[in-house]
């Protein structure tokens, strides 16, 4: 990648600040016209790491130096704990770190979007953008499309206890389903993953690299963009820090933030957007006051439930040395595994219009991200609370943008969240107590049967890594972009990232994420 990252064009037509998911997509759509210069700039590093590449390893890259290893703020609700948030910090951003489970969300999702007033963002729109991301292994139908850059497929690798709890929810009465990515997906079965030839396929991999050497591309890592620079208020630029050297770059036409939930509305606030007495006390001059910069924030947060398990067939202890050989040589075996291999969407009242509850079974003990470690063998069940009604924000704790911000997203403060994820514990233990999981269920673990649900819910749950909503995209007060992802009261710049959604998707984000920013391609090109 060296051969573009030291070019001395000092303007171009667009910045694209940040190389993670949608940045990737962008970088490669936008330089299709090859009258059109690109710079990408991310504050992160090349991907080049091993673990990066190797599904089953993703957990191994928190707290590295390719995470920005963000915490929240203490959560009343959550045993006054901060939560630890990793974000990725390479080239591809969360695609880099994630556990590569290809999900869209619910029809519904996108188009209340629409029914908010975001025009051409219903789910019959998004869709064609979906398919056009997308190289479906299974080949070409209704809702799938082939010859995309992302390669989505089964895994390569699945592990008994995942097609233990496929059957089990065939005996709780949960449907079975091989199709997650259809319009209004319900029931049980195995996630397809963006995995391919039994590696990571990351965004940098699938959209970046085979346009690598294009002409009017350039990329450059290491590169932490400090401010926007702004002639009145239109934005002309950015400031940014690279190798402890500040540099200033300008634009013929836009700078795009693709910096992710975190991150974009800090670079915003940092700059003098956003709400004006919160910048005005930091003593951040104010270039536009929008108070909805950095507000509604929305996570999904997962409860786990976790079993020991009586046979040695979990992935807690895959990385021994014939799994490594198995996986350097033929790049098959349980590190191909993504660790989320099965799961499913169900409603925790059957009255609901749509499933409220996502599961996640990882054939492991996955406690604390992975950080802590439990004798022997076992598997976990995860609850996630799909649709969050608790809100919350990303706020400046400094003018300096090499200060993290503050992260309060106010997690179960809606008491209805406590309900469903109480309520996603009970269906998770008709799952593990099914016949299907007889020979290999153990002892549980978490939250144990003598224990205390709500308060195992308070001390254990964790962010599922969808932060999402904080420049939401709409057209009332609170409002950041307007429906063509454009910032209000300025010109020249656009938010496109997970922080546009107006409200969260029901399942995964990253496979959202690249829709909308193949969609933001094809307005930056008819605008």
């Amino acid at each position: 990648m060296t051969n573009n990252w030291f070019k001395e064009i000092m303007t171009y037509d667009y910045i694209i600040v940040g190389g993670g998911t949608a940045g990737c997509v962008l970088a490669n759509r936008l330089t299709e016209n090859h009258n059109i210069t690109v710079l990408l700039l991310e504050a992160g590093k090349p991907d080049r790491k091993a673990e990066i590449h190797i599904p089953a390893a993703f957990s191994k890259l928190f707290k590295t130096e390719y995470d920005w290893s963000y915490y929240t703020e203490p959560q009343t609700e959550l045993n006054n704990r901060q939560l630890f948030w990793p974000r990725g910090k390479v080239l591809g951003g969360c695609s880099s770190i994630n556990a590569n489970i290809y999900i869209r969300g619910h029809r519904l999702d996108y188009d209340y979007w629409e029914e908010l007033g975001n025009e051409g963002w219903s789910y019959a729109e998004l869709l064609p953008y979906f398919k056009k991301a997308e190289h479906q292994e299974r080949g070409a139908s209704e809702y799938h499309g082939i010859g995309g850059y992302l390669n989505v497929g089964d895994r390569p690798y699945t592990n008994p206890l995942s097609h233990a709890f496929v059957a089990a929810g065939a005996e709780i009465g949960i449907p079975g389903t091989d199709d997650f990515n259809c319009a209004e997906p319900e029931g049980v079965g195995l996630y397809q993953v963006t995995i391919k030839n039994g590696n990571r396929h990351s965004a940098a991999t699938a959209y970046l690299k085979p346009v690598i050497n294009r002409a009017n591309l350039t990329i450059r890592t290491g590169a932490l963009v400090t401010r926007l620079l702004f002639n009145g208020k239109r934005v002309i630029g950015v400031e940014y820090i690279r190798d402890g050297v500040k540099q200033e770059v300008h634009i013929y036409k836009e700078v795009i933030l693709s910096a992710g939930a975190v991150n974009s509305p800090q670079l915003l606030m940092v700059s003098g957007i956003g709400d004006g007495s919160h910048l005005q006390d930091l003593g951040i001059d104010v270039i536009v006051d929008l108070p909805g910069v950095g507000q509604n924030l929305q996570d999904h947060l997962v409860a786990g439930i976790v079993y020991k398990s009586t046979q040695p067939v979990s992935l807690d202890k895959a990385d021994k040395i014939g799994n490594l050989l198995q996986y350097l040589l033929f790049k098959t075996g349980p590190l191909t595994s993504n660790v989320g291999e099965a799961g499913g969407f169900v409603k925790s009242q059957p009255d609901l219009i749509a499933p409220d509850l996502q599961f996640l079974l990882a054939p492991a003990c996955f406690v604390n991200h992975g950080f802590t470690k439990l004798d022997g063998y076992g598997f976990t069940i995860g609850a996630t609370l799909l649709q969050p009604e608790s809100r919350g924000y990303v706020g400046l704790r400094s003018p300096d943008v090499l200060q993290p911000p503050m992260i309060q997203p106010n997690y179960l403060s809606a008491a209805q969240d406590l309900q469903v994820l109480v309520a996603g514990i009970q269906i998770g233990r008709f799952f593990a107590n099914a016949s299907a999981f007889d020979e290999f269920r153990g002892e549980e673990v978490l939250p144990g049967l003598a224990g205390d649900v709500v308060g195992c819910i308070r001390e254990t749950a964790e962010t599922l890594y969808h932060p999402v909503g904080t420049c939401k995209m709409g057209k009332e007060p609170m409002a950041v972009v307007n429906s063509s992802l454009q910032v209000y009261g300025v010109e020249g710049l656009r938010v496109v990232d997970g922080s546009i959604m107006p409200s969260i998707v029901r399942g995964n984000t990253n496979a959202p994420i690249m829709a909308i920013a193949e969609k933001a391609a094809d307005l930056l090109k008819f605008d």
